[in-house]
């Protein structure tokens, strides 16, 4: 019983990593900016297998290099390395989560500087970058590929890899309610529970714990929610900013959590949080109830992502950004 995987595609980079553990050759890993718990749980797992099969690994993440607590606990996060100090010229740079090298920050000339680069992804707005790659869209996370390359590289799932793993999974799946759930997905999620993890433990520091600031944040967001049912099959927005979390005792990466309350209005197809950052612009998310591809959205404005889940990033002012959004949803 394995992950989804692209059988082909799998093999192929299963041989890559294969043949750079056996030589025990220099790896750097990362996921996307930001990372969230599938590119940070991809990451320290594949990391840890290619360590047990004899690789240097050095894990890390671009810049800012700060973990949110809710995933902080994650087993192996502590070996986890700055930008800063992994090497310019690698033997192999393996790219996890990242939908485009854009994505990937100050780390994305590993993927020309490297001796191989390597792309692991699950977006369907991939467009296919990297020298070896392994992007499945049917995958449900990117952690349900790399648990296929663990199981290539003759690495056993334990209970370490089965959190990190499990981890990634349930993040993206939204706890296995949204739609790229399948059976194989319940059927991953069982062999990693064979294994002996605390699932509840593990979804309970990933959902159910912040800190009471959320509380009065969430107060504030909600309350300034627009519907506006006549853009597209119905929208539904807010915006907050790092500024206004921090007014809260929050750290900025806290706003994440925002799409997933906003999305429940049933009168709306497209849920919209607006999020502030430090310099200026507006990192976007998107969420579908599955009338409309907010990926191609997404890529429209500059981004990407998946059908129901999509994001970019907007220099516009607030206005002019929620406005480019109501002209590419009026499209269809």
């Amino acid at each position: 019983m394995g992950a989804p995987t692209t059988e082909h595609a799998t093999r192929s980079v299963g041989a890559v990593l294969a043949e750079a553990a056996e030589a025990r050759a220099t790896v750097v890993l990362s996921g996307h900016v930001q990372p969230d718990a599938d590119a940070l749980g991809s990451t320290l797992a594949l990391a840890e297998g290619l360590r047990r099969r004899g690789a240097r690994v050095l894990p890390t993440f671009p810049a800012p290099f700060t973990l949110p607590a809710s995933l902080g606990w994650l087993p192996g996060a502590e070996g986890l390395v700055p930008p800063s100090s992994v090497p310019s010229s690698p033997d192999v740079f393996v790219s996890l989560d990242a939908a485009s090298p854009g994505r990937l920050g100050e780390l994305a000339v590993l993927l020309d500087r490297a001796g191989t680069s390597v792309v692991v992804d699950h977006h369907a707005s991939n467009p296919g970058f990297g020298g070896v790659q392994l992007v499945d869209p049917g995958a449900p996370a990117t952690v349900a590929l790399v648990a296929g390359l663990l199981d290539d590289l003759g690495v056993l799932v334990d209970q370490q890899l089965a959190t990190c793993l499990y981890a990634g999974l349930a993040a993206d799946t939204g706890s296995f309610r949204f739609g790229n759930t399948r059976p194989d997905t319940h059927e991953f999620a069982a062999r990693l529970l064979a294994t002996g993890i605390d699932h509840a433990a593990i979804s309970r520091r990933l959902f159910d714990t912040a800190p009471f600031g959320w509380l009065g944040l969430l107060s504030v967001v909600t309350g300034r929610a627009a519907l506006e049912p006549g853009v597209g099959r119905g929208l539904v927005w807010t915006w907050s900013s790092t500024a206004e979390a921090a007014e809260h005792g929050l750290p900025g990466e806290q706003l994440e959590a925002l799409v997933d309350v906003i999305r429940s209005a049933q009168e709306a197809d497209v849920a919209c949080v607006l999020k502030g950052q430090d310099d200026g612009s507006w990192s976007v998310s998107l969420r579908s109830r599955g009338g409309t591809d907010v990926a191609r959205v997404a890529i429209a404005l500059g981004g990407g992502g998946h059908t129901l889940a999509a994001g970019y990033t907007s220099h516009l002012d607030r206005e002019g950004t929620v406005a480019a959004l109501r002209d590419q949803l009026a499209l269809g």
